[in-house]
């Protein structure tokens, strides 16, 4: 457990002690138990820290959650298992590639190299869901706009997640111990991982200033998207200007859960550019 600004959060930790810091942030509808089979193939050459975040028991559930906050919370985790030079290697999957984004765009000097996983530049994201394909994706965004959604998401024991991995990662399944500890790690969380996505756009009219809060971002970045992601399209748009040292790389084979349906693979690559 990590006593922060923001409260008590509780963390999986892998590795040496002494070996070079890196923080892992999961994503939705997830948290780090999941990923122990990835983030354990890194922690033969790093000392792993997988926090559940913010709105995902047993860490904090109370708000608020917009991107800057769950930033501030990663930024503070950061600090805590910095090395030496103050930093310390930072990996991000979905909306814990988000927050990496953020982290990275306002609080660089913390983060040696960063890798997000299966989600683009929040800006691009947003620019994506123009296009009909994106936004057939994205529905889960919409109904989780309605005062219901709470009700719809815990419906016949979490139906609903299980569509959205299904959907998500179609060649990928979670064992029947790690999806019993993911139900549970929810149904005690909800409504708190839905708020994430109600605090994209509420207010309405802080929206236009929030998108325009960002300055390129210069840490060296890895970013990573299973070419066969069901739940955001791999992104085909250039993108540099929210970059300055951006390596992008199209995995086959792979869905949203890259790191989950090829675990050691995805170590090896996200271990090679790290070093």
């Amino acid at each position: 457990m990590l006593s922060l600004p923001g409260g008590a959060f509780h963390a999986l930790a892998w590795g040496d002690p002494a070996a070079p810091p890196l923080l892992w942030l999961h994503g939705f509808p997830d948290h780090p138990p999941t990923a122990a089979p990835f983030l354990a193939e890194l922690a033969r050459t790093r000392r792993v820290i997988a926090p559940w975040l913010r709105g995902y028991a047993p860490s904090p559930l109370g708000g608020p959650y917009d991107l800057d906050t769950l930033a501030a919370d990663a930024v503070a985790l950061l600090e805590r298992i910095a090395d030496a030079s103050g930093r310390a290697d930072l990996i991000g999957h979905d909306w814990g590639a988000a927050i990496a984004y953020r982290v990275c765009a306002t609080a660089p000097e913390r983060v040696r190299r960063a890798v997000t996983l299966a989600l683009p530049h929040p800006l691009t994201l947003m620019r994506a869901l123009r296009r009909p394909a994106q936004l057939r994706r994205s529905w889960y965004m919409l109904l989780f706009q309605a005062p219901g959604a709470e009700r719809i998401v815990r419906a016949r024991r979490l139906a609903l997640i299980d569509r959205l991995w299904r959907a998500w990662s179609p060649r990928f399944e979670l064992d029947d111990e790690r999806r019993a500890e993911l139900h549970a790690c929810l149904a005690a969380s909800l409504p708190a991982p839905i708020e994430y996505y109600r605090a994209m756009v509420r207010p309405l009219s802080g929206l236009r200033t929030r998108l325009a809060g960002w300055r390129p971002i210069s840490t060296p970045l890895l970013q990573l998207h299973g070419e066969a992601d069901g739940c955001v399209l791999p992104p085909r748009a250039p993108d540099e200007r929210r970059f300055h040292a951006r390596t992008l790389e199209i995995v086959s084979n792979a869905g949203h859960f890259l790191h989950l349906e090829q675990p050691a693979a995805m170590a090896v690559r996200v271990a090679r550019w790290l070093a």
